[in-house]
């Protein structure tokens, strides 16, 4: 099968893979028909983050068909389904409490490491453990929404929830790439009186405000804009979706005493951009992780079905498998507009 595989930084190819196969009697093979590409790619793609074996197949987000399973799995083949970018056994401890990206026997889509792990699928075909508990059949959900709805969706309405967004909360989001602005919709279903977009892309800040959002050029004063708006205090709760140091610091200084941070963005620098004395200086809390989107993503399809926002509005180029590599350019440099690109397999 063709498939995306990193060797290295920026060393991404399209080459030709074995095909996968049932390894355990709750597997299934799923024919990849959506793949997206996300911002975490990028930090594999950079060098940001190391480990992984050479010709690793990447991407985990996708829709596709079953076209085969184990002895034990209950899903049918012909069935189109959506994931969540890892697996759960949907019984552990952590799985009964929410927390599925934290499943004792689950694994992260896109990556091997001394040859043990799982394949991506940014490809024709994807092995997915665990199935009956991983995936999740689309029904009447439009494909390109569910896909959504399997991470940055998912991911942007954890990160709402995690910062604690209530009824009347002035929210400020910092960094709107996909997970973004989905962290606008999140913020705006848990009830929030205003939401401050920060971001420096004008196509971004366009999205925003299309979502509900006022939005703010970092290039100025973002911070001084939200201070002027909530009496000098700034936001009640603050949602950073870009994963580097500098949003870090932003996200500080635009919180307000005794309000909350939530880190969405995947971070791999060793420090925070603020220190423990500054957090104790403004009482704030700070709340980082993984987002479960196993638990997300159902829930999700009511909020997509209800037709409140057009959350397929946040892509903006949708290629072909075989211009995958171009496609990582194009997102990576956000070139010609790229807000979220969506390769069919």
């Amino acid at each position: 099968m063709k498939a995306l595989t990193l060797h290295g930084p920026r060393d991404l190819r399209l080459e030709n893979v074995p095909d996968p196969a049932i390894a355990a009697p709750t597997d299934a093979i799923v024919r990849v028909t959506l793949a997206g590409v996300c911002g975490s790619d990028l930090h594999p793609y950079h060098g940001r983050e190391t480990g992984f074996d050479p010709g690793c197949v990447t991407g985990h987000e996708f829709v596709g068909e079953i076209v085969d399973v184990g002895a034990d799995v209950r899903l049918a083949t012909g069935t189109t389904v959506v994931s969540p970018f890892t697996t759960s056994c949907g019984a552990c401890y952590y799985c009964r409490r929410g927390l599925t990206c934290r499943c004792t026997a689950g694994e992260l889509f896109g990556w091997v490491a001394d040859g043990a792990g799982l394949h991506g699928a940014q490809a024709e075909y994807v092995r997915v453990p665990l199935a009956d508990s991983t995936l999740v059949p689309v029904g009447d959900v439009s494909h390109e929404a569910a896909l959504l709805a399997g991470d940055v969706l998912a991911t942007g309405s954890f990160c709402a929830e995690a910062a604690g967004v209530g009824r009347d909360d002035t929210v400020a989001v910092v960094g709107c790439g996909p997970v973004g602005l989905m962290a606008i919709l999140g913020a705006r279903e848990r009830g929030a009186d205003r939401v401050f977009a920060l971001d420096r892309v004008p196509e971004r800040l366009a999205l925003a405000e299309r979502f509900g959002a006022t939005p703010l050029d970092v290039a100025g004063d973002a911070v001084a804009a939200i201070r002027a708006a909530t009496d000098g205090r700034g936001a009640d709760r603050v949602l950073e979706a870009v994963g580097t140091p500098g949003a870090t610091r932003v996200a500080y200084d635009a919180v307000r005493p005794g309000g909350a941070i939530a880190a969405a963005g995947v971070h791999t620098e060793p420090h925070l951009g603020f220190s423990p004395g500054e957090a104790y200086d403004k009482n704030i809390t700070y709340v980082a992780g993984r987002c479960p989107a196993r638990r997300f993503i159902e829930p999700l399809f009511d909020v997509i079905r209800s037709g409140r926002y057009d959350v397929t509005a946040i892509i903006s180029h949708r290629l072909p498998l075989t211009d995958g590599v171009h496609a990582y350019e194009l997102f990576d440099e956000k070139r010609d507009g790229c807000t979220k690109v969506v390769l069919r397999a």
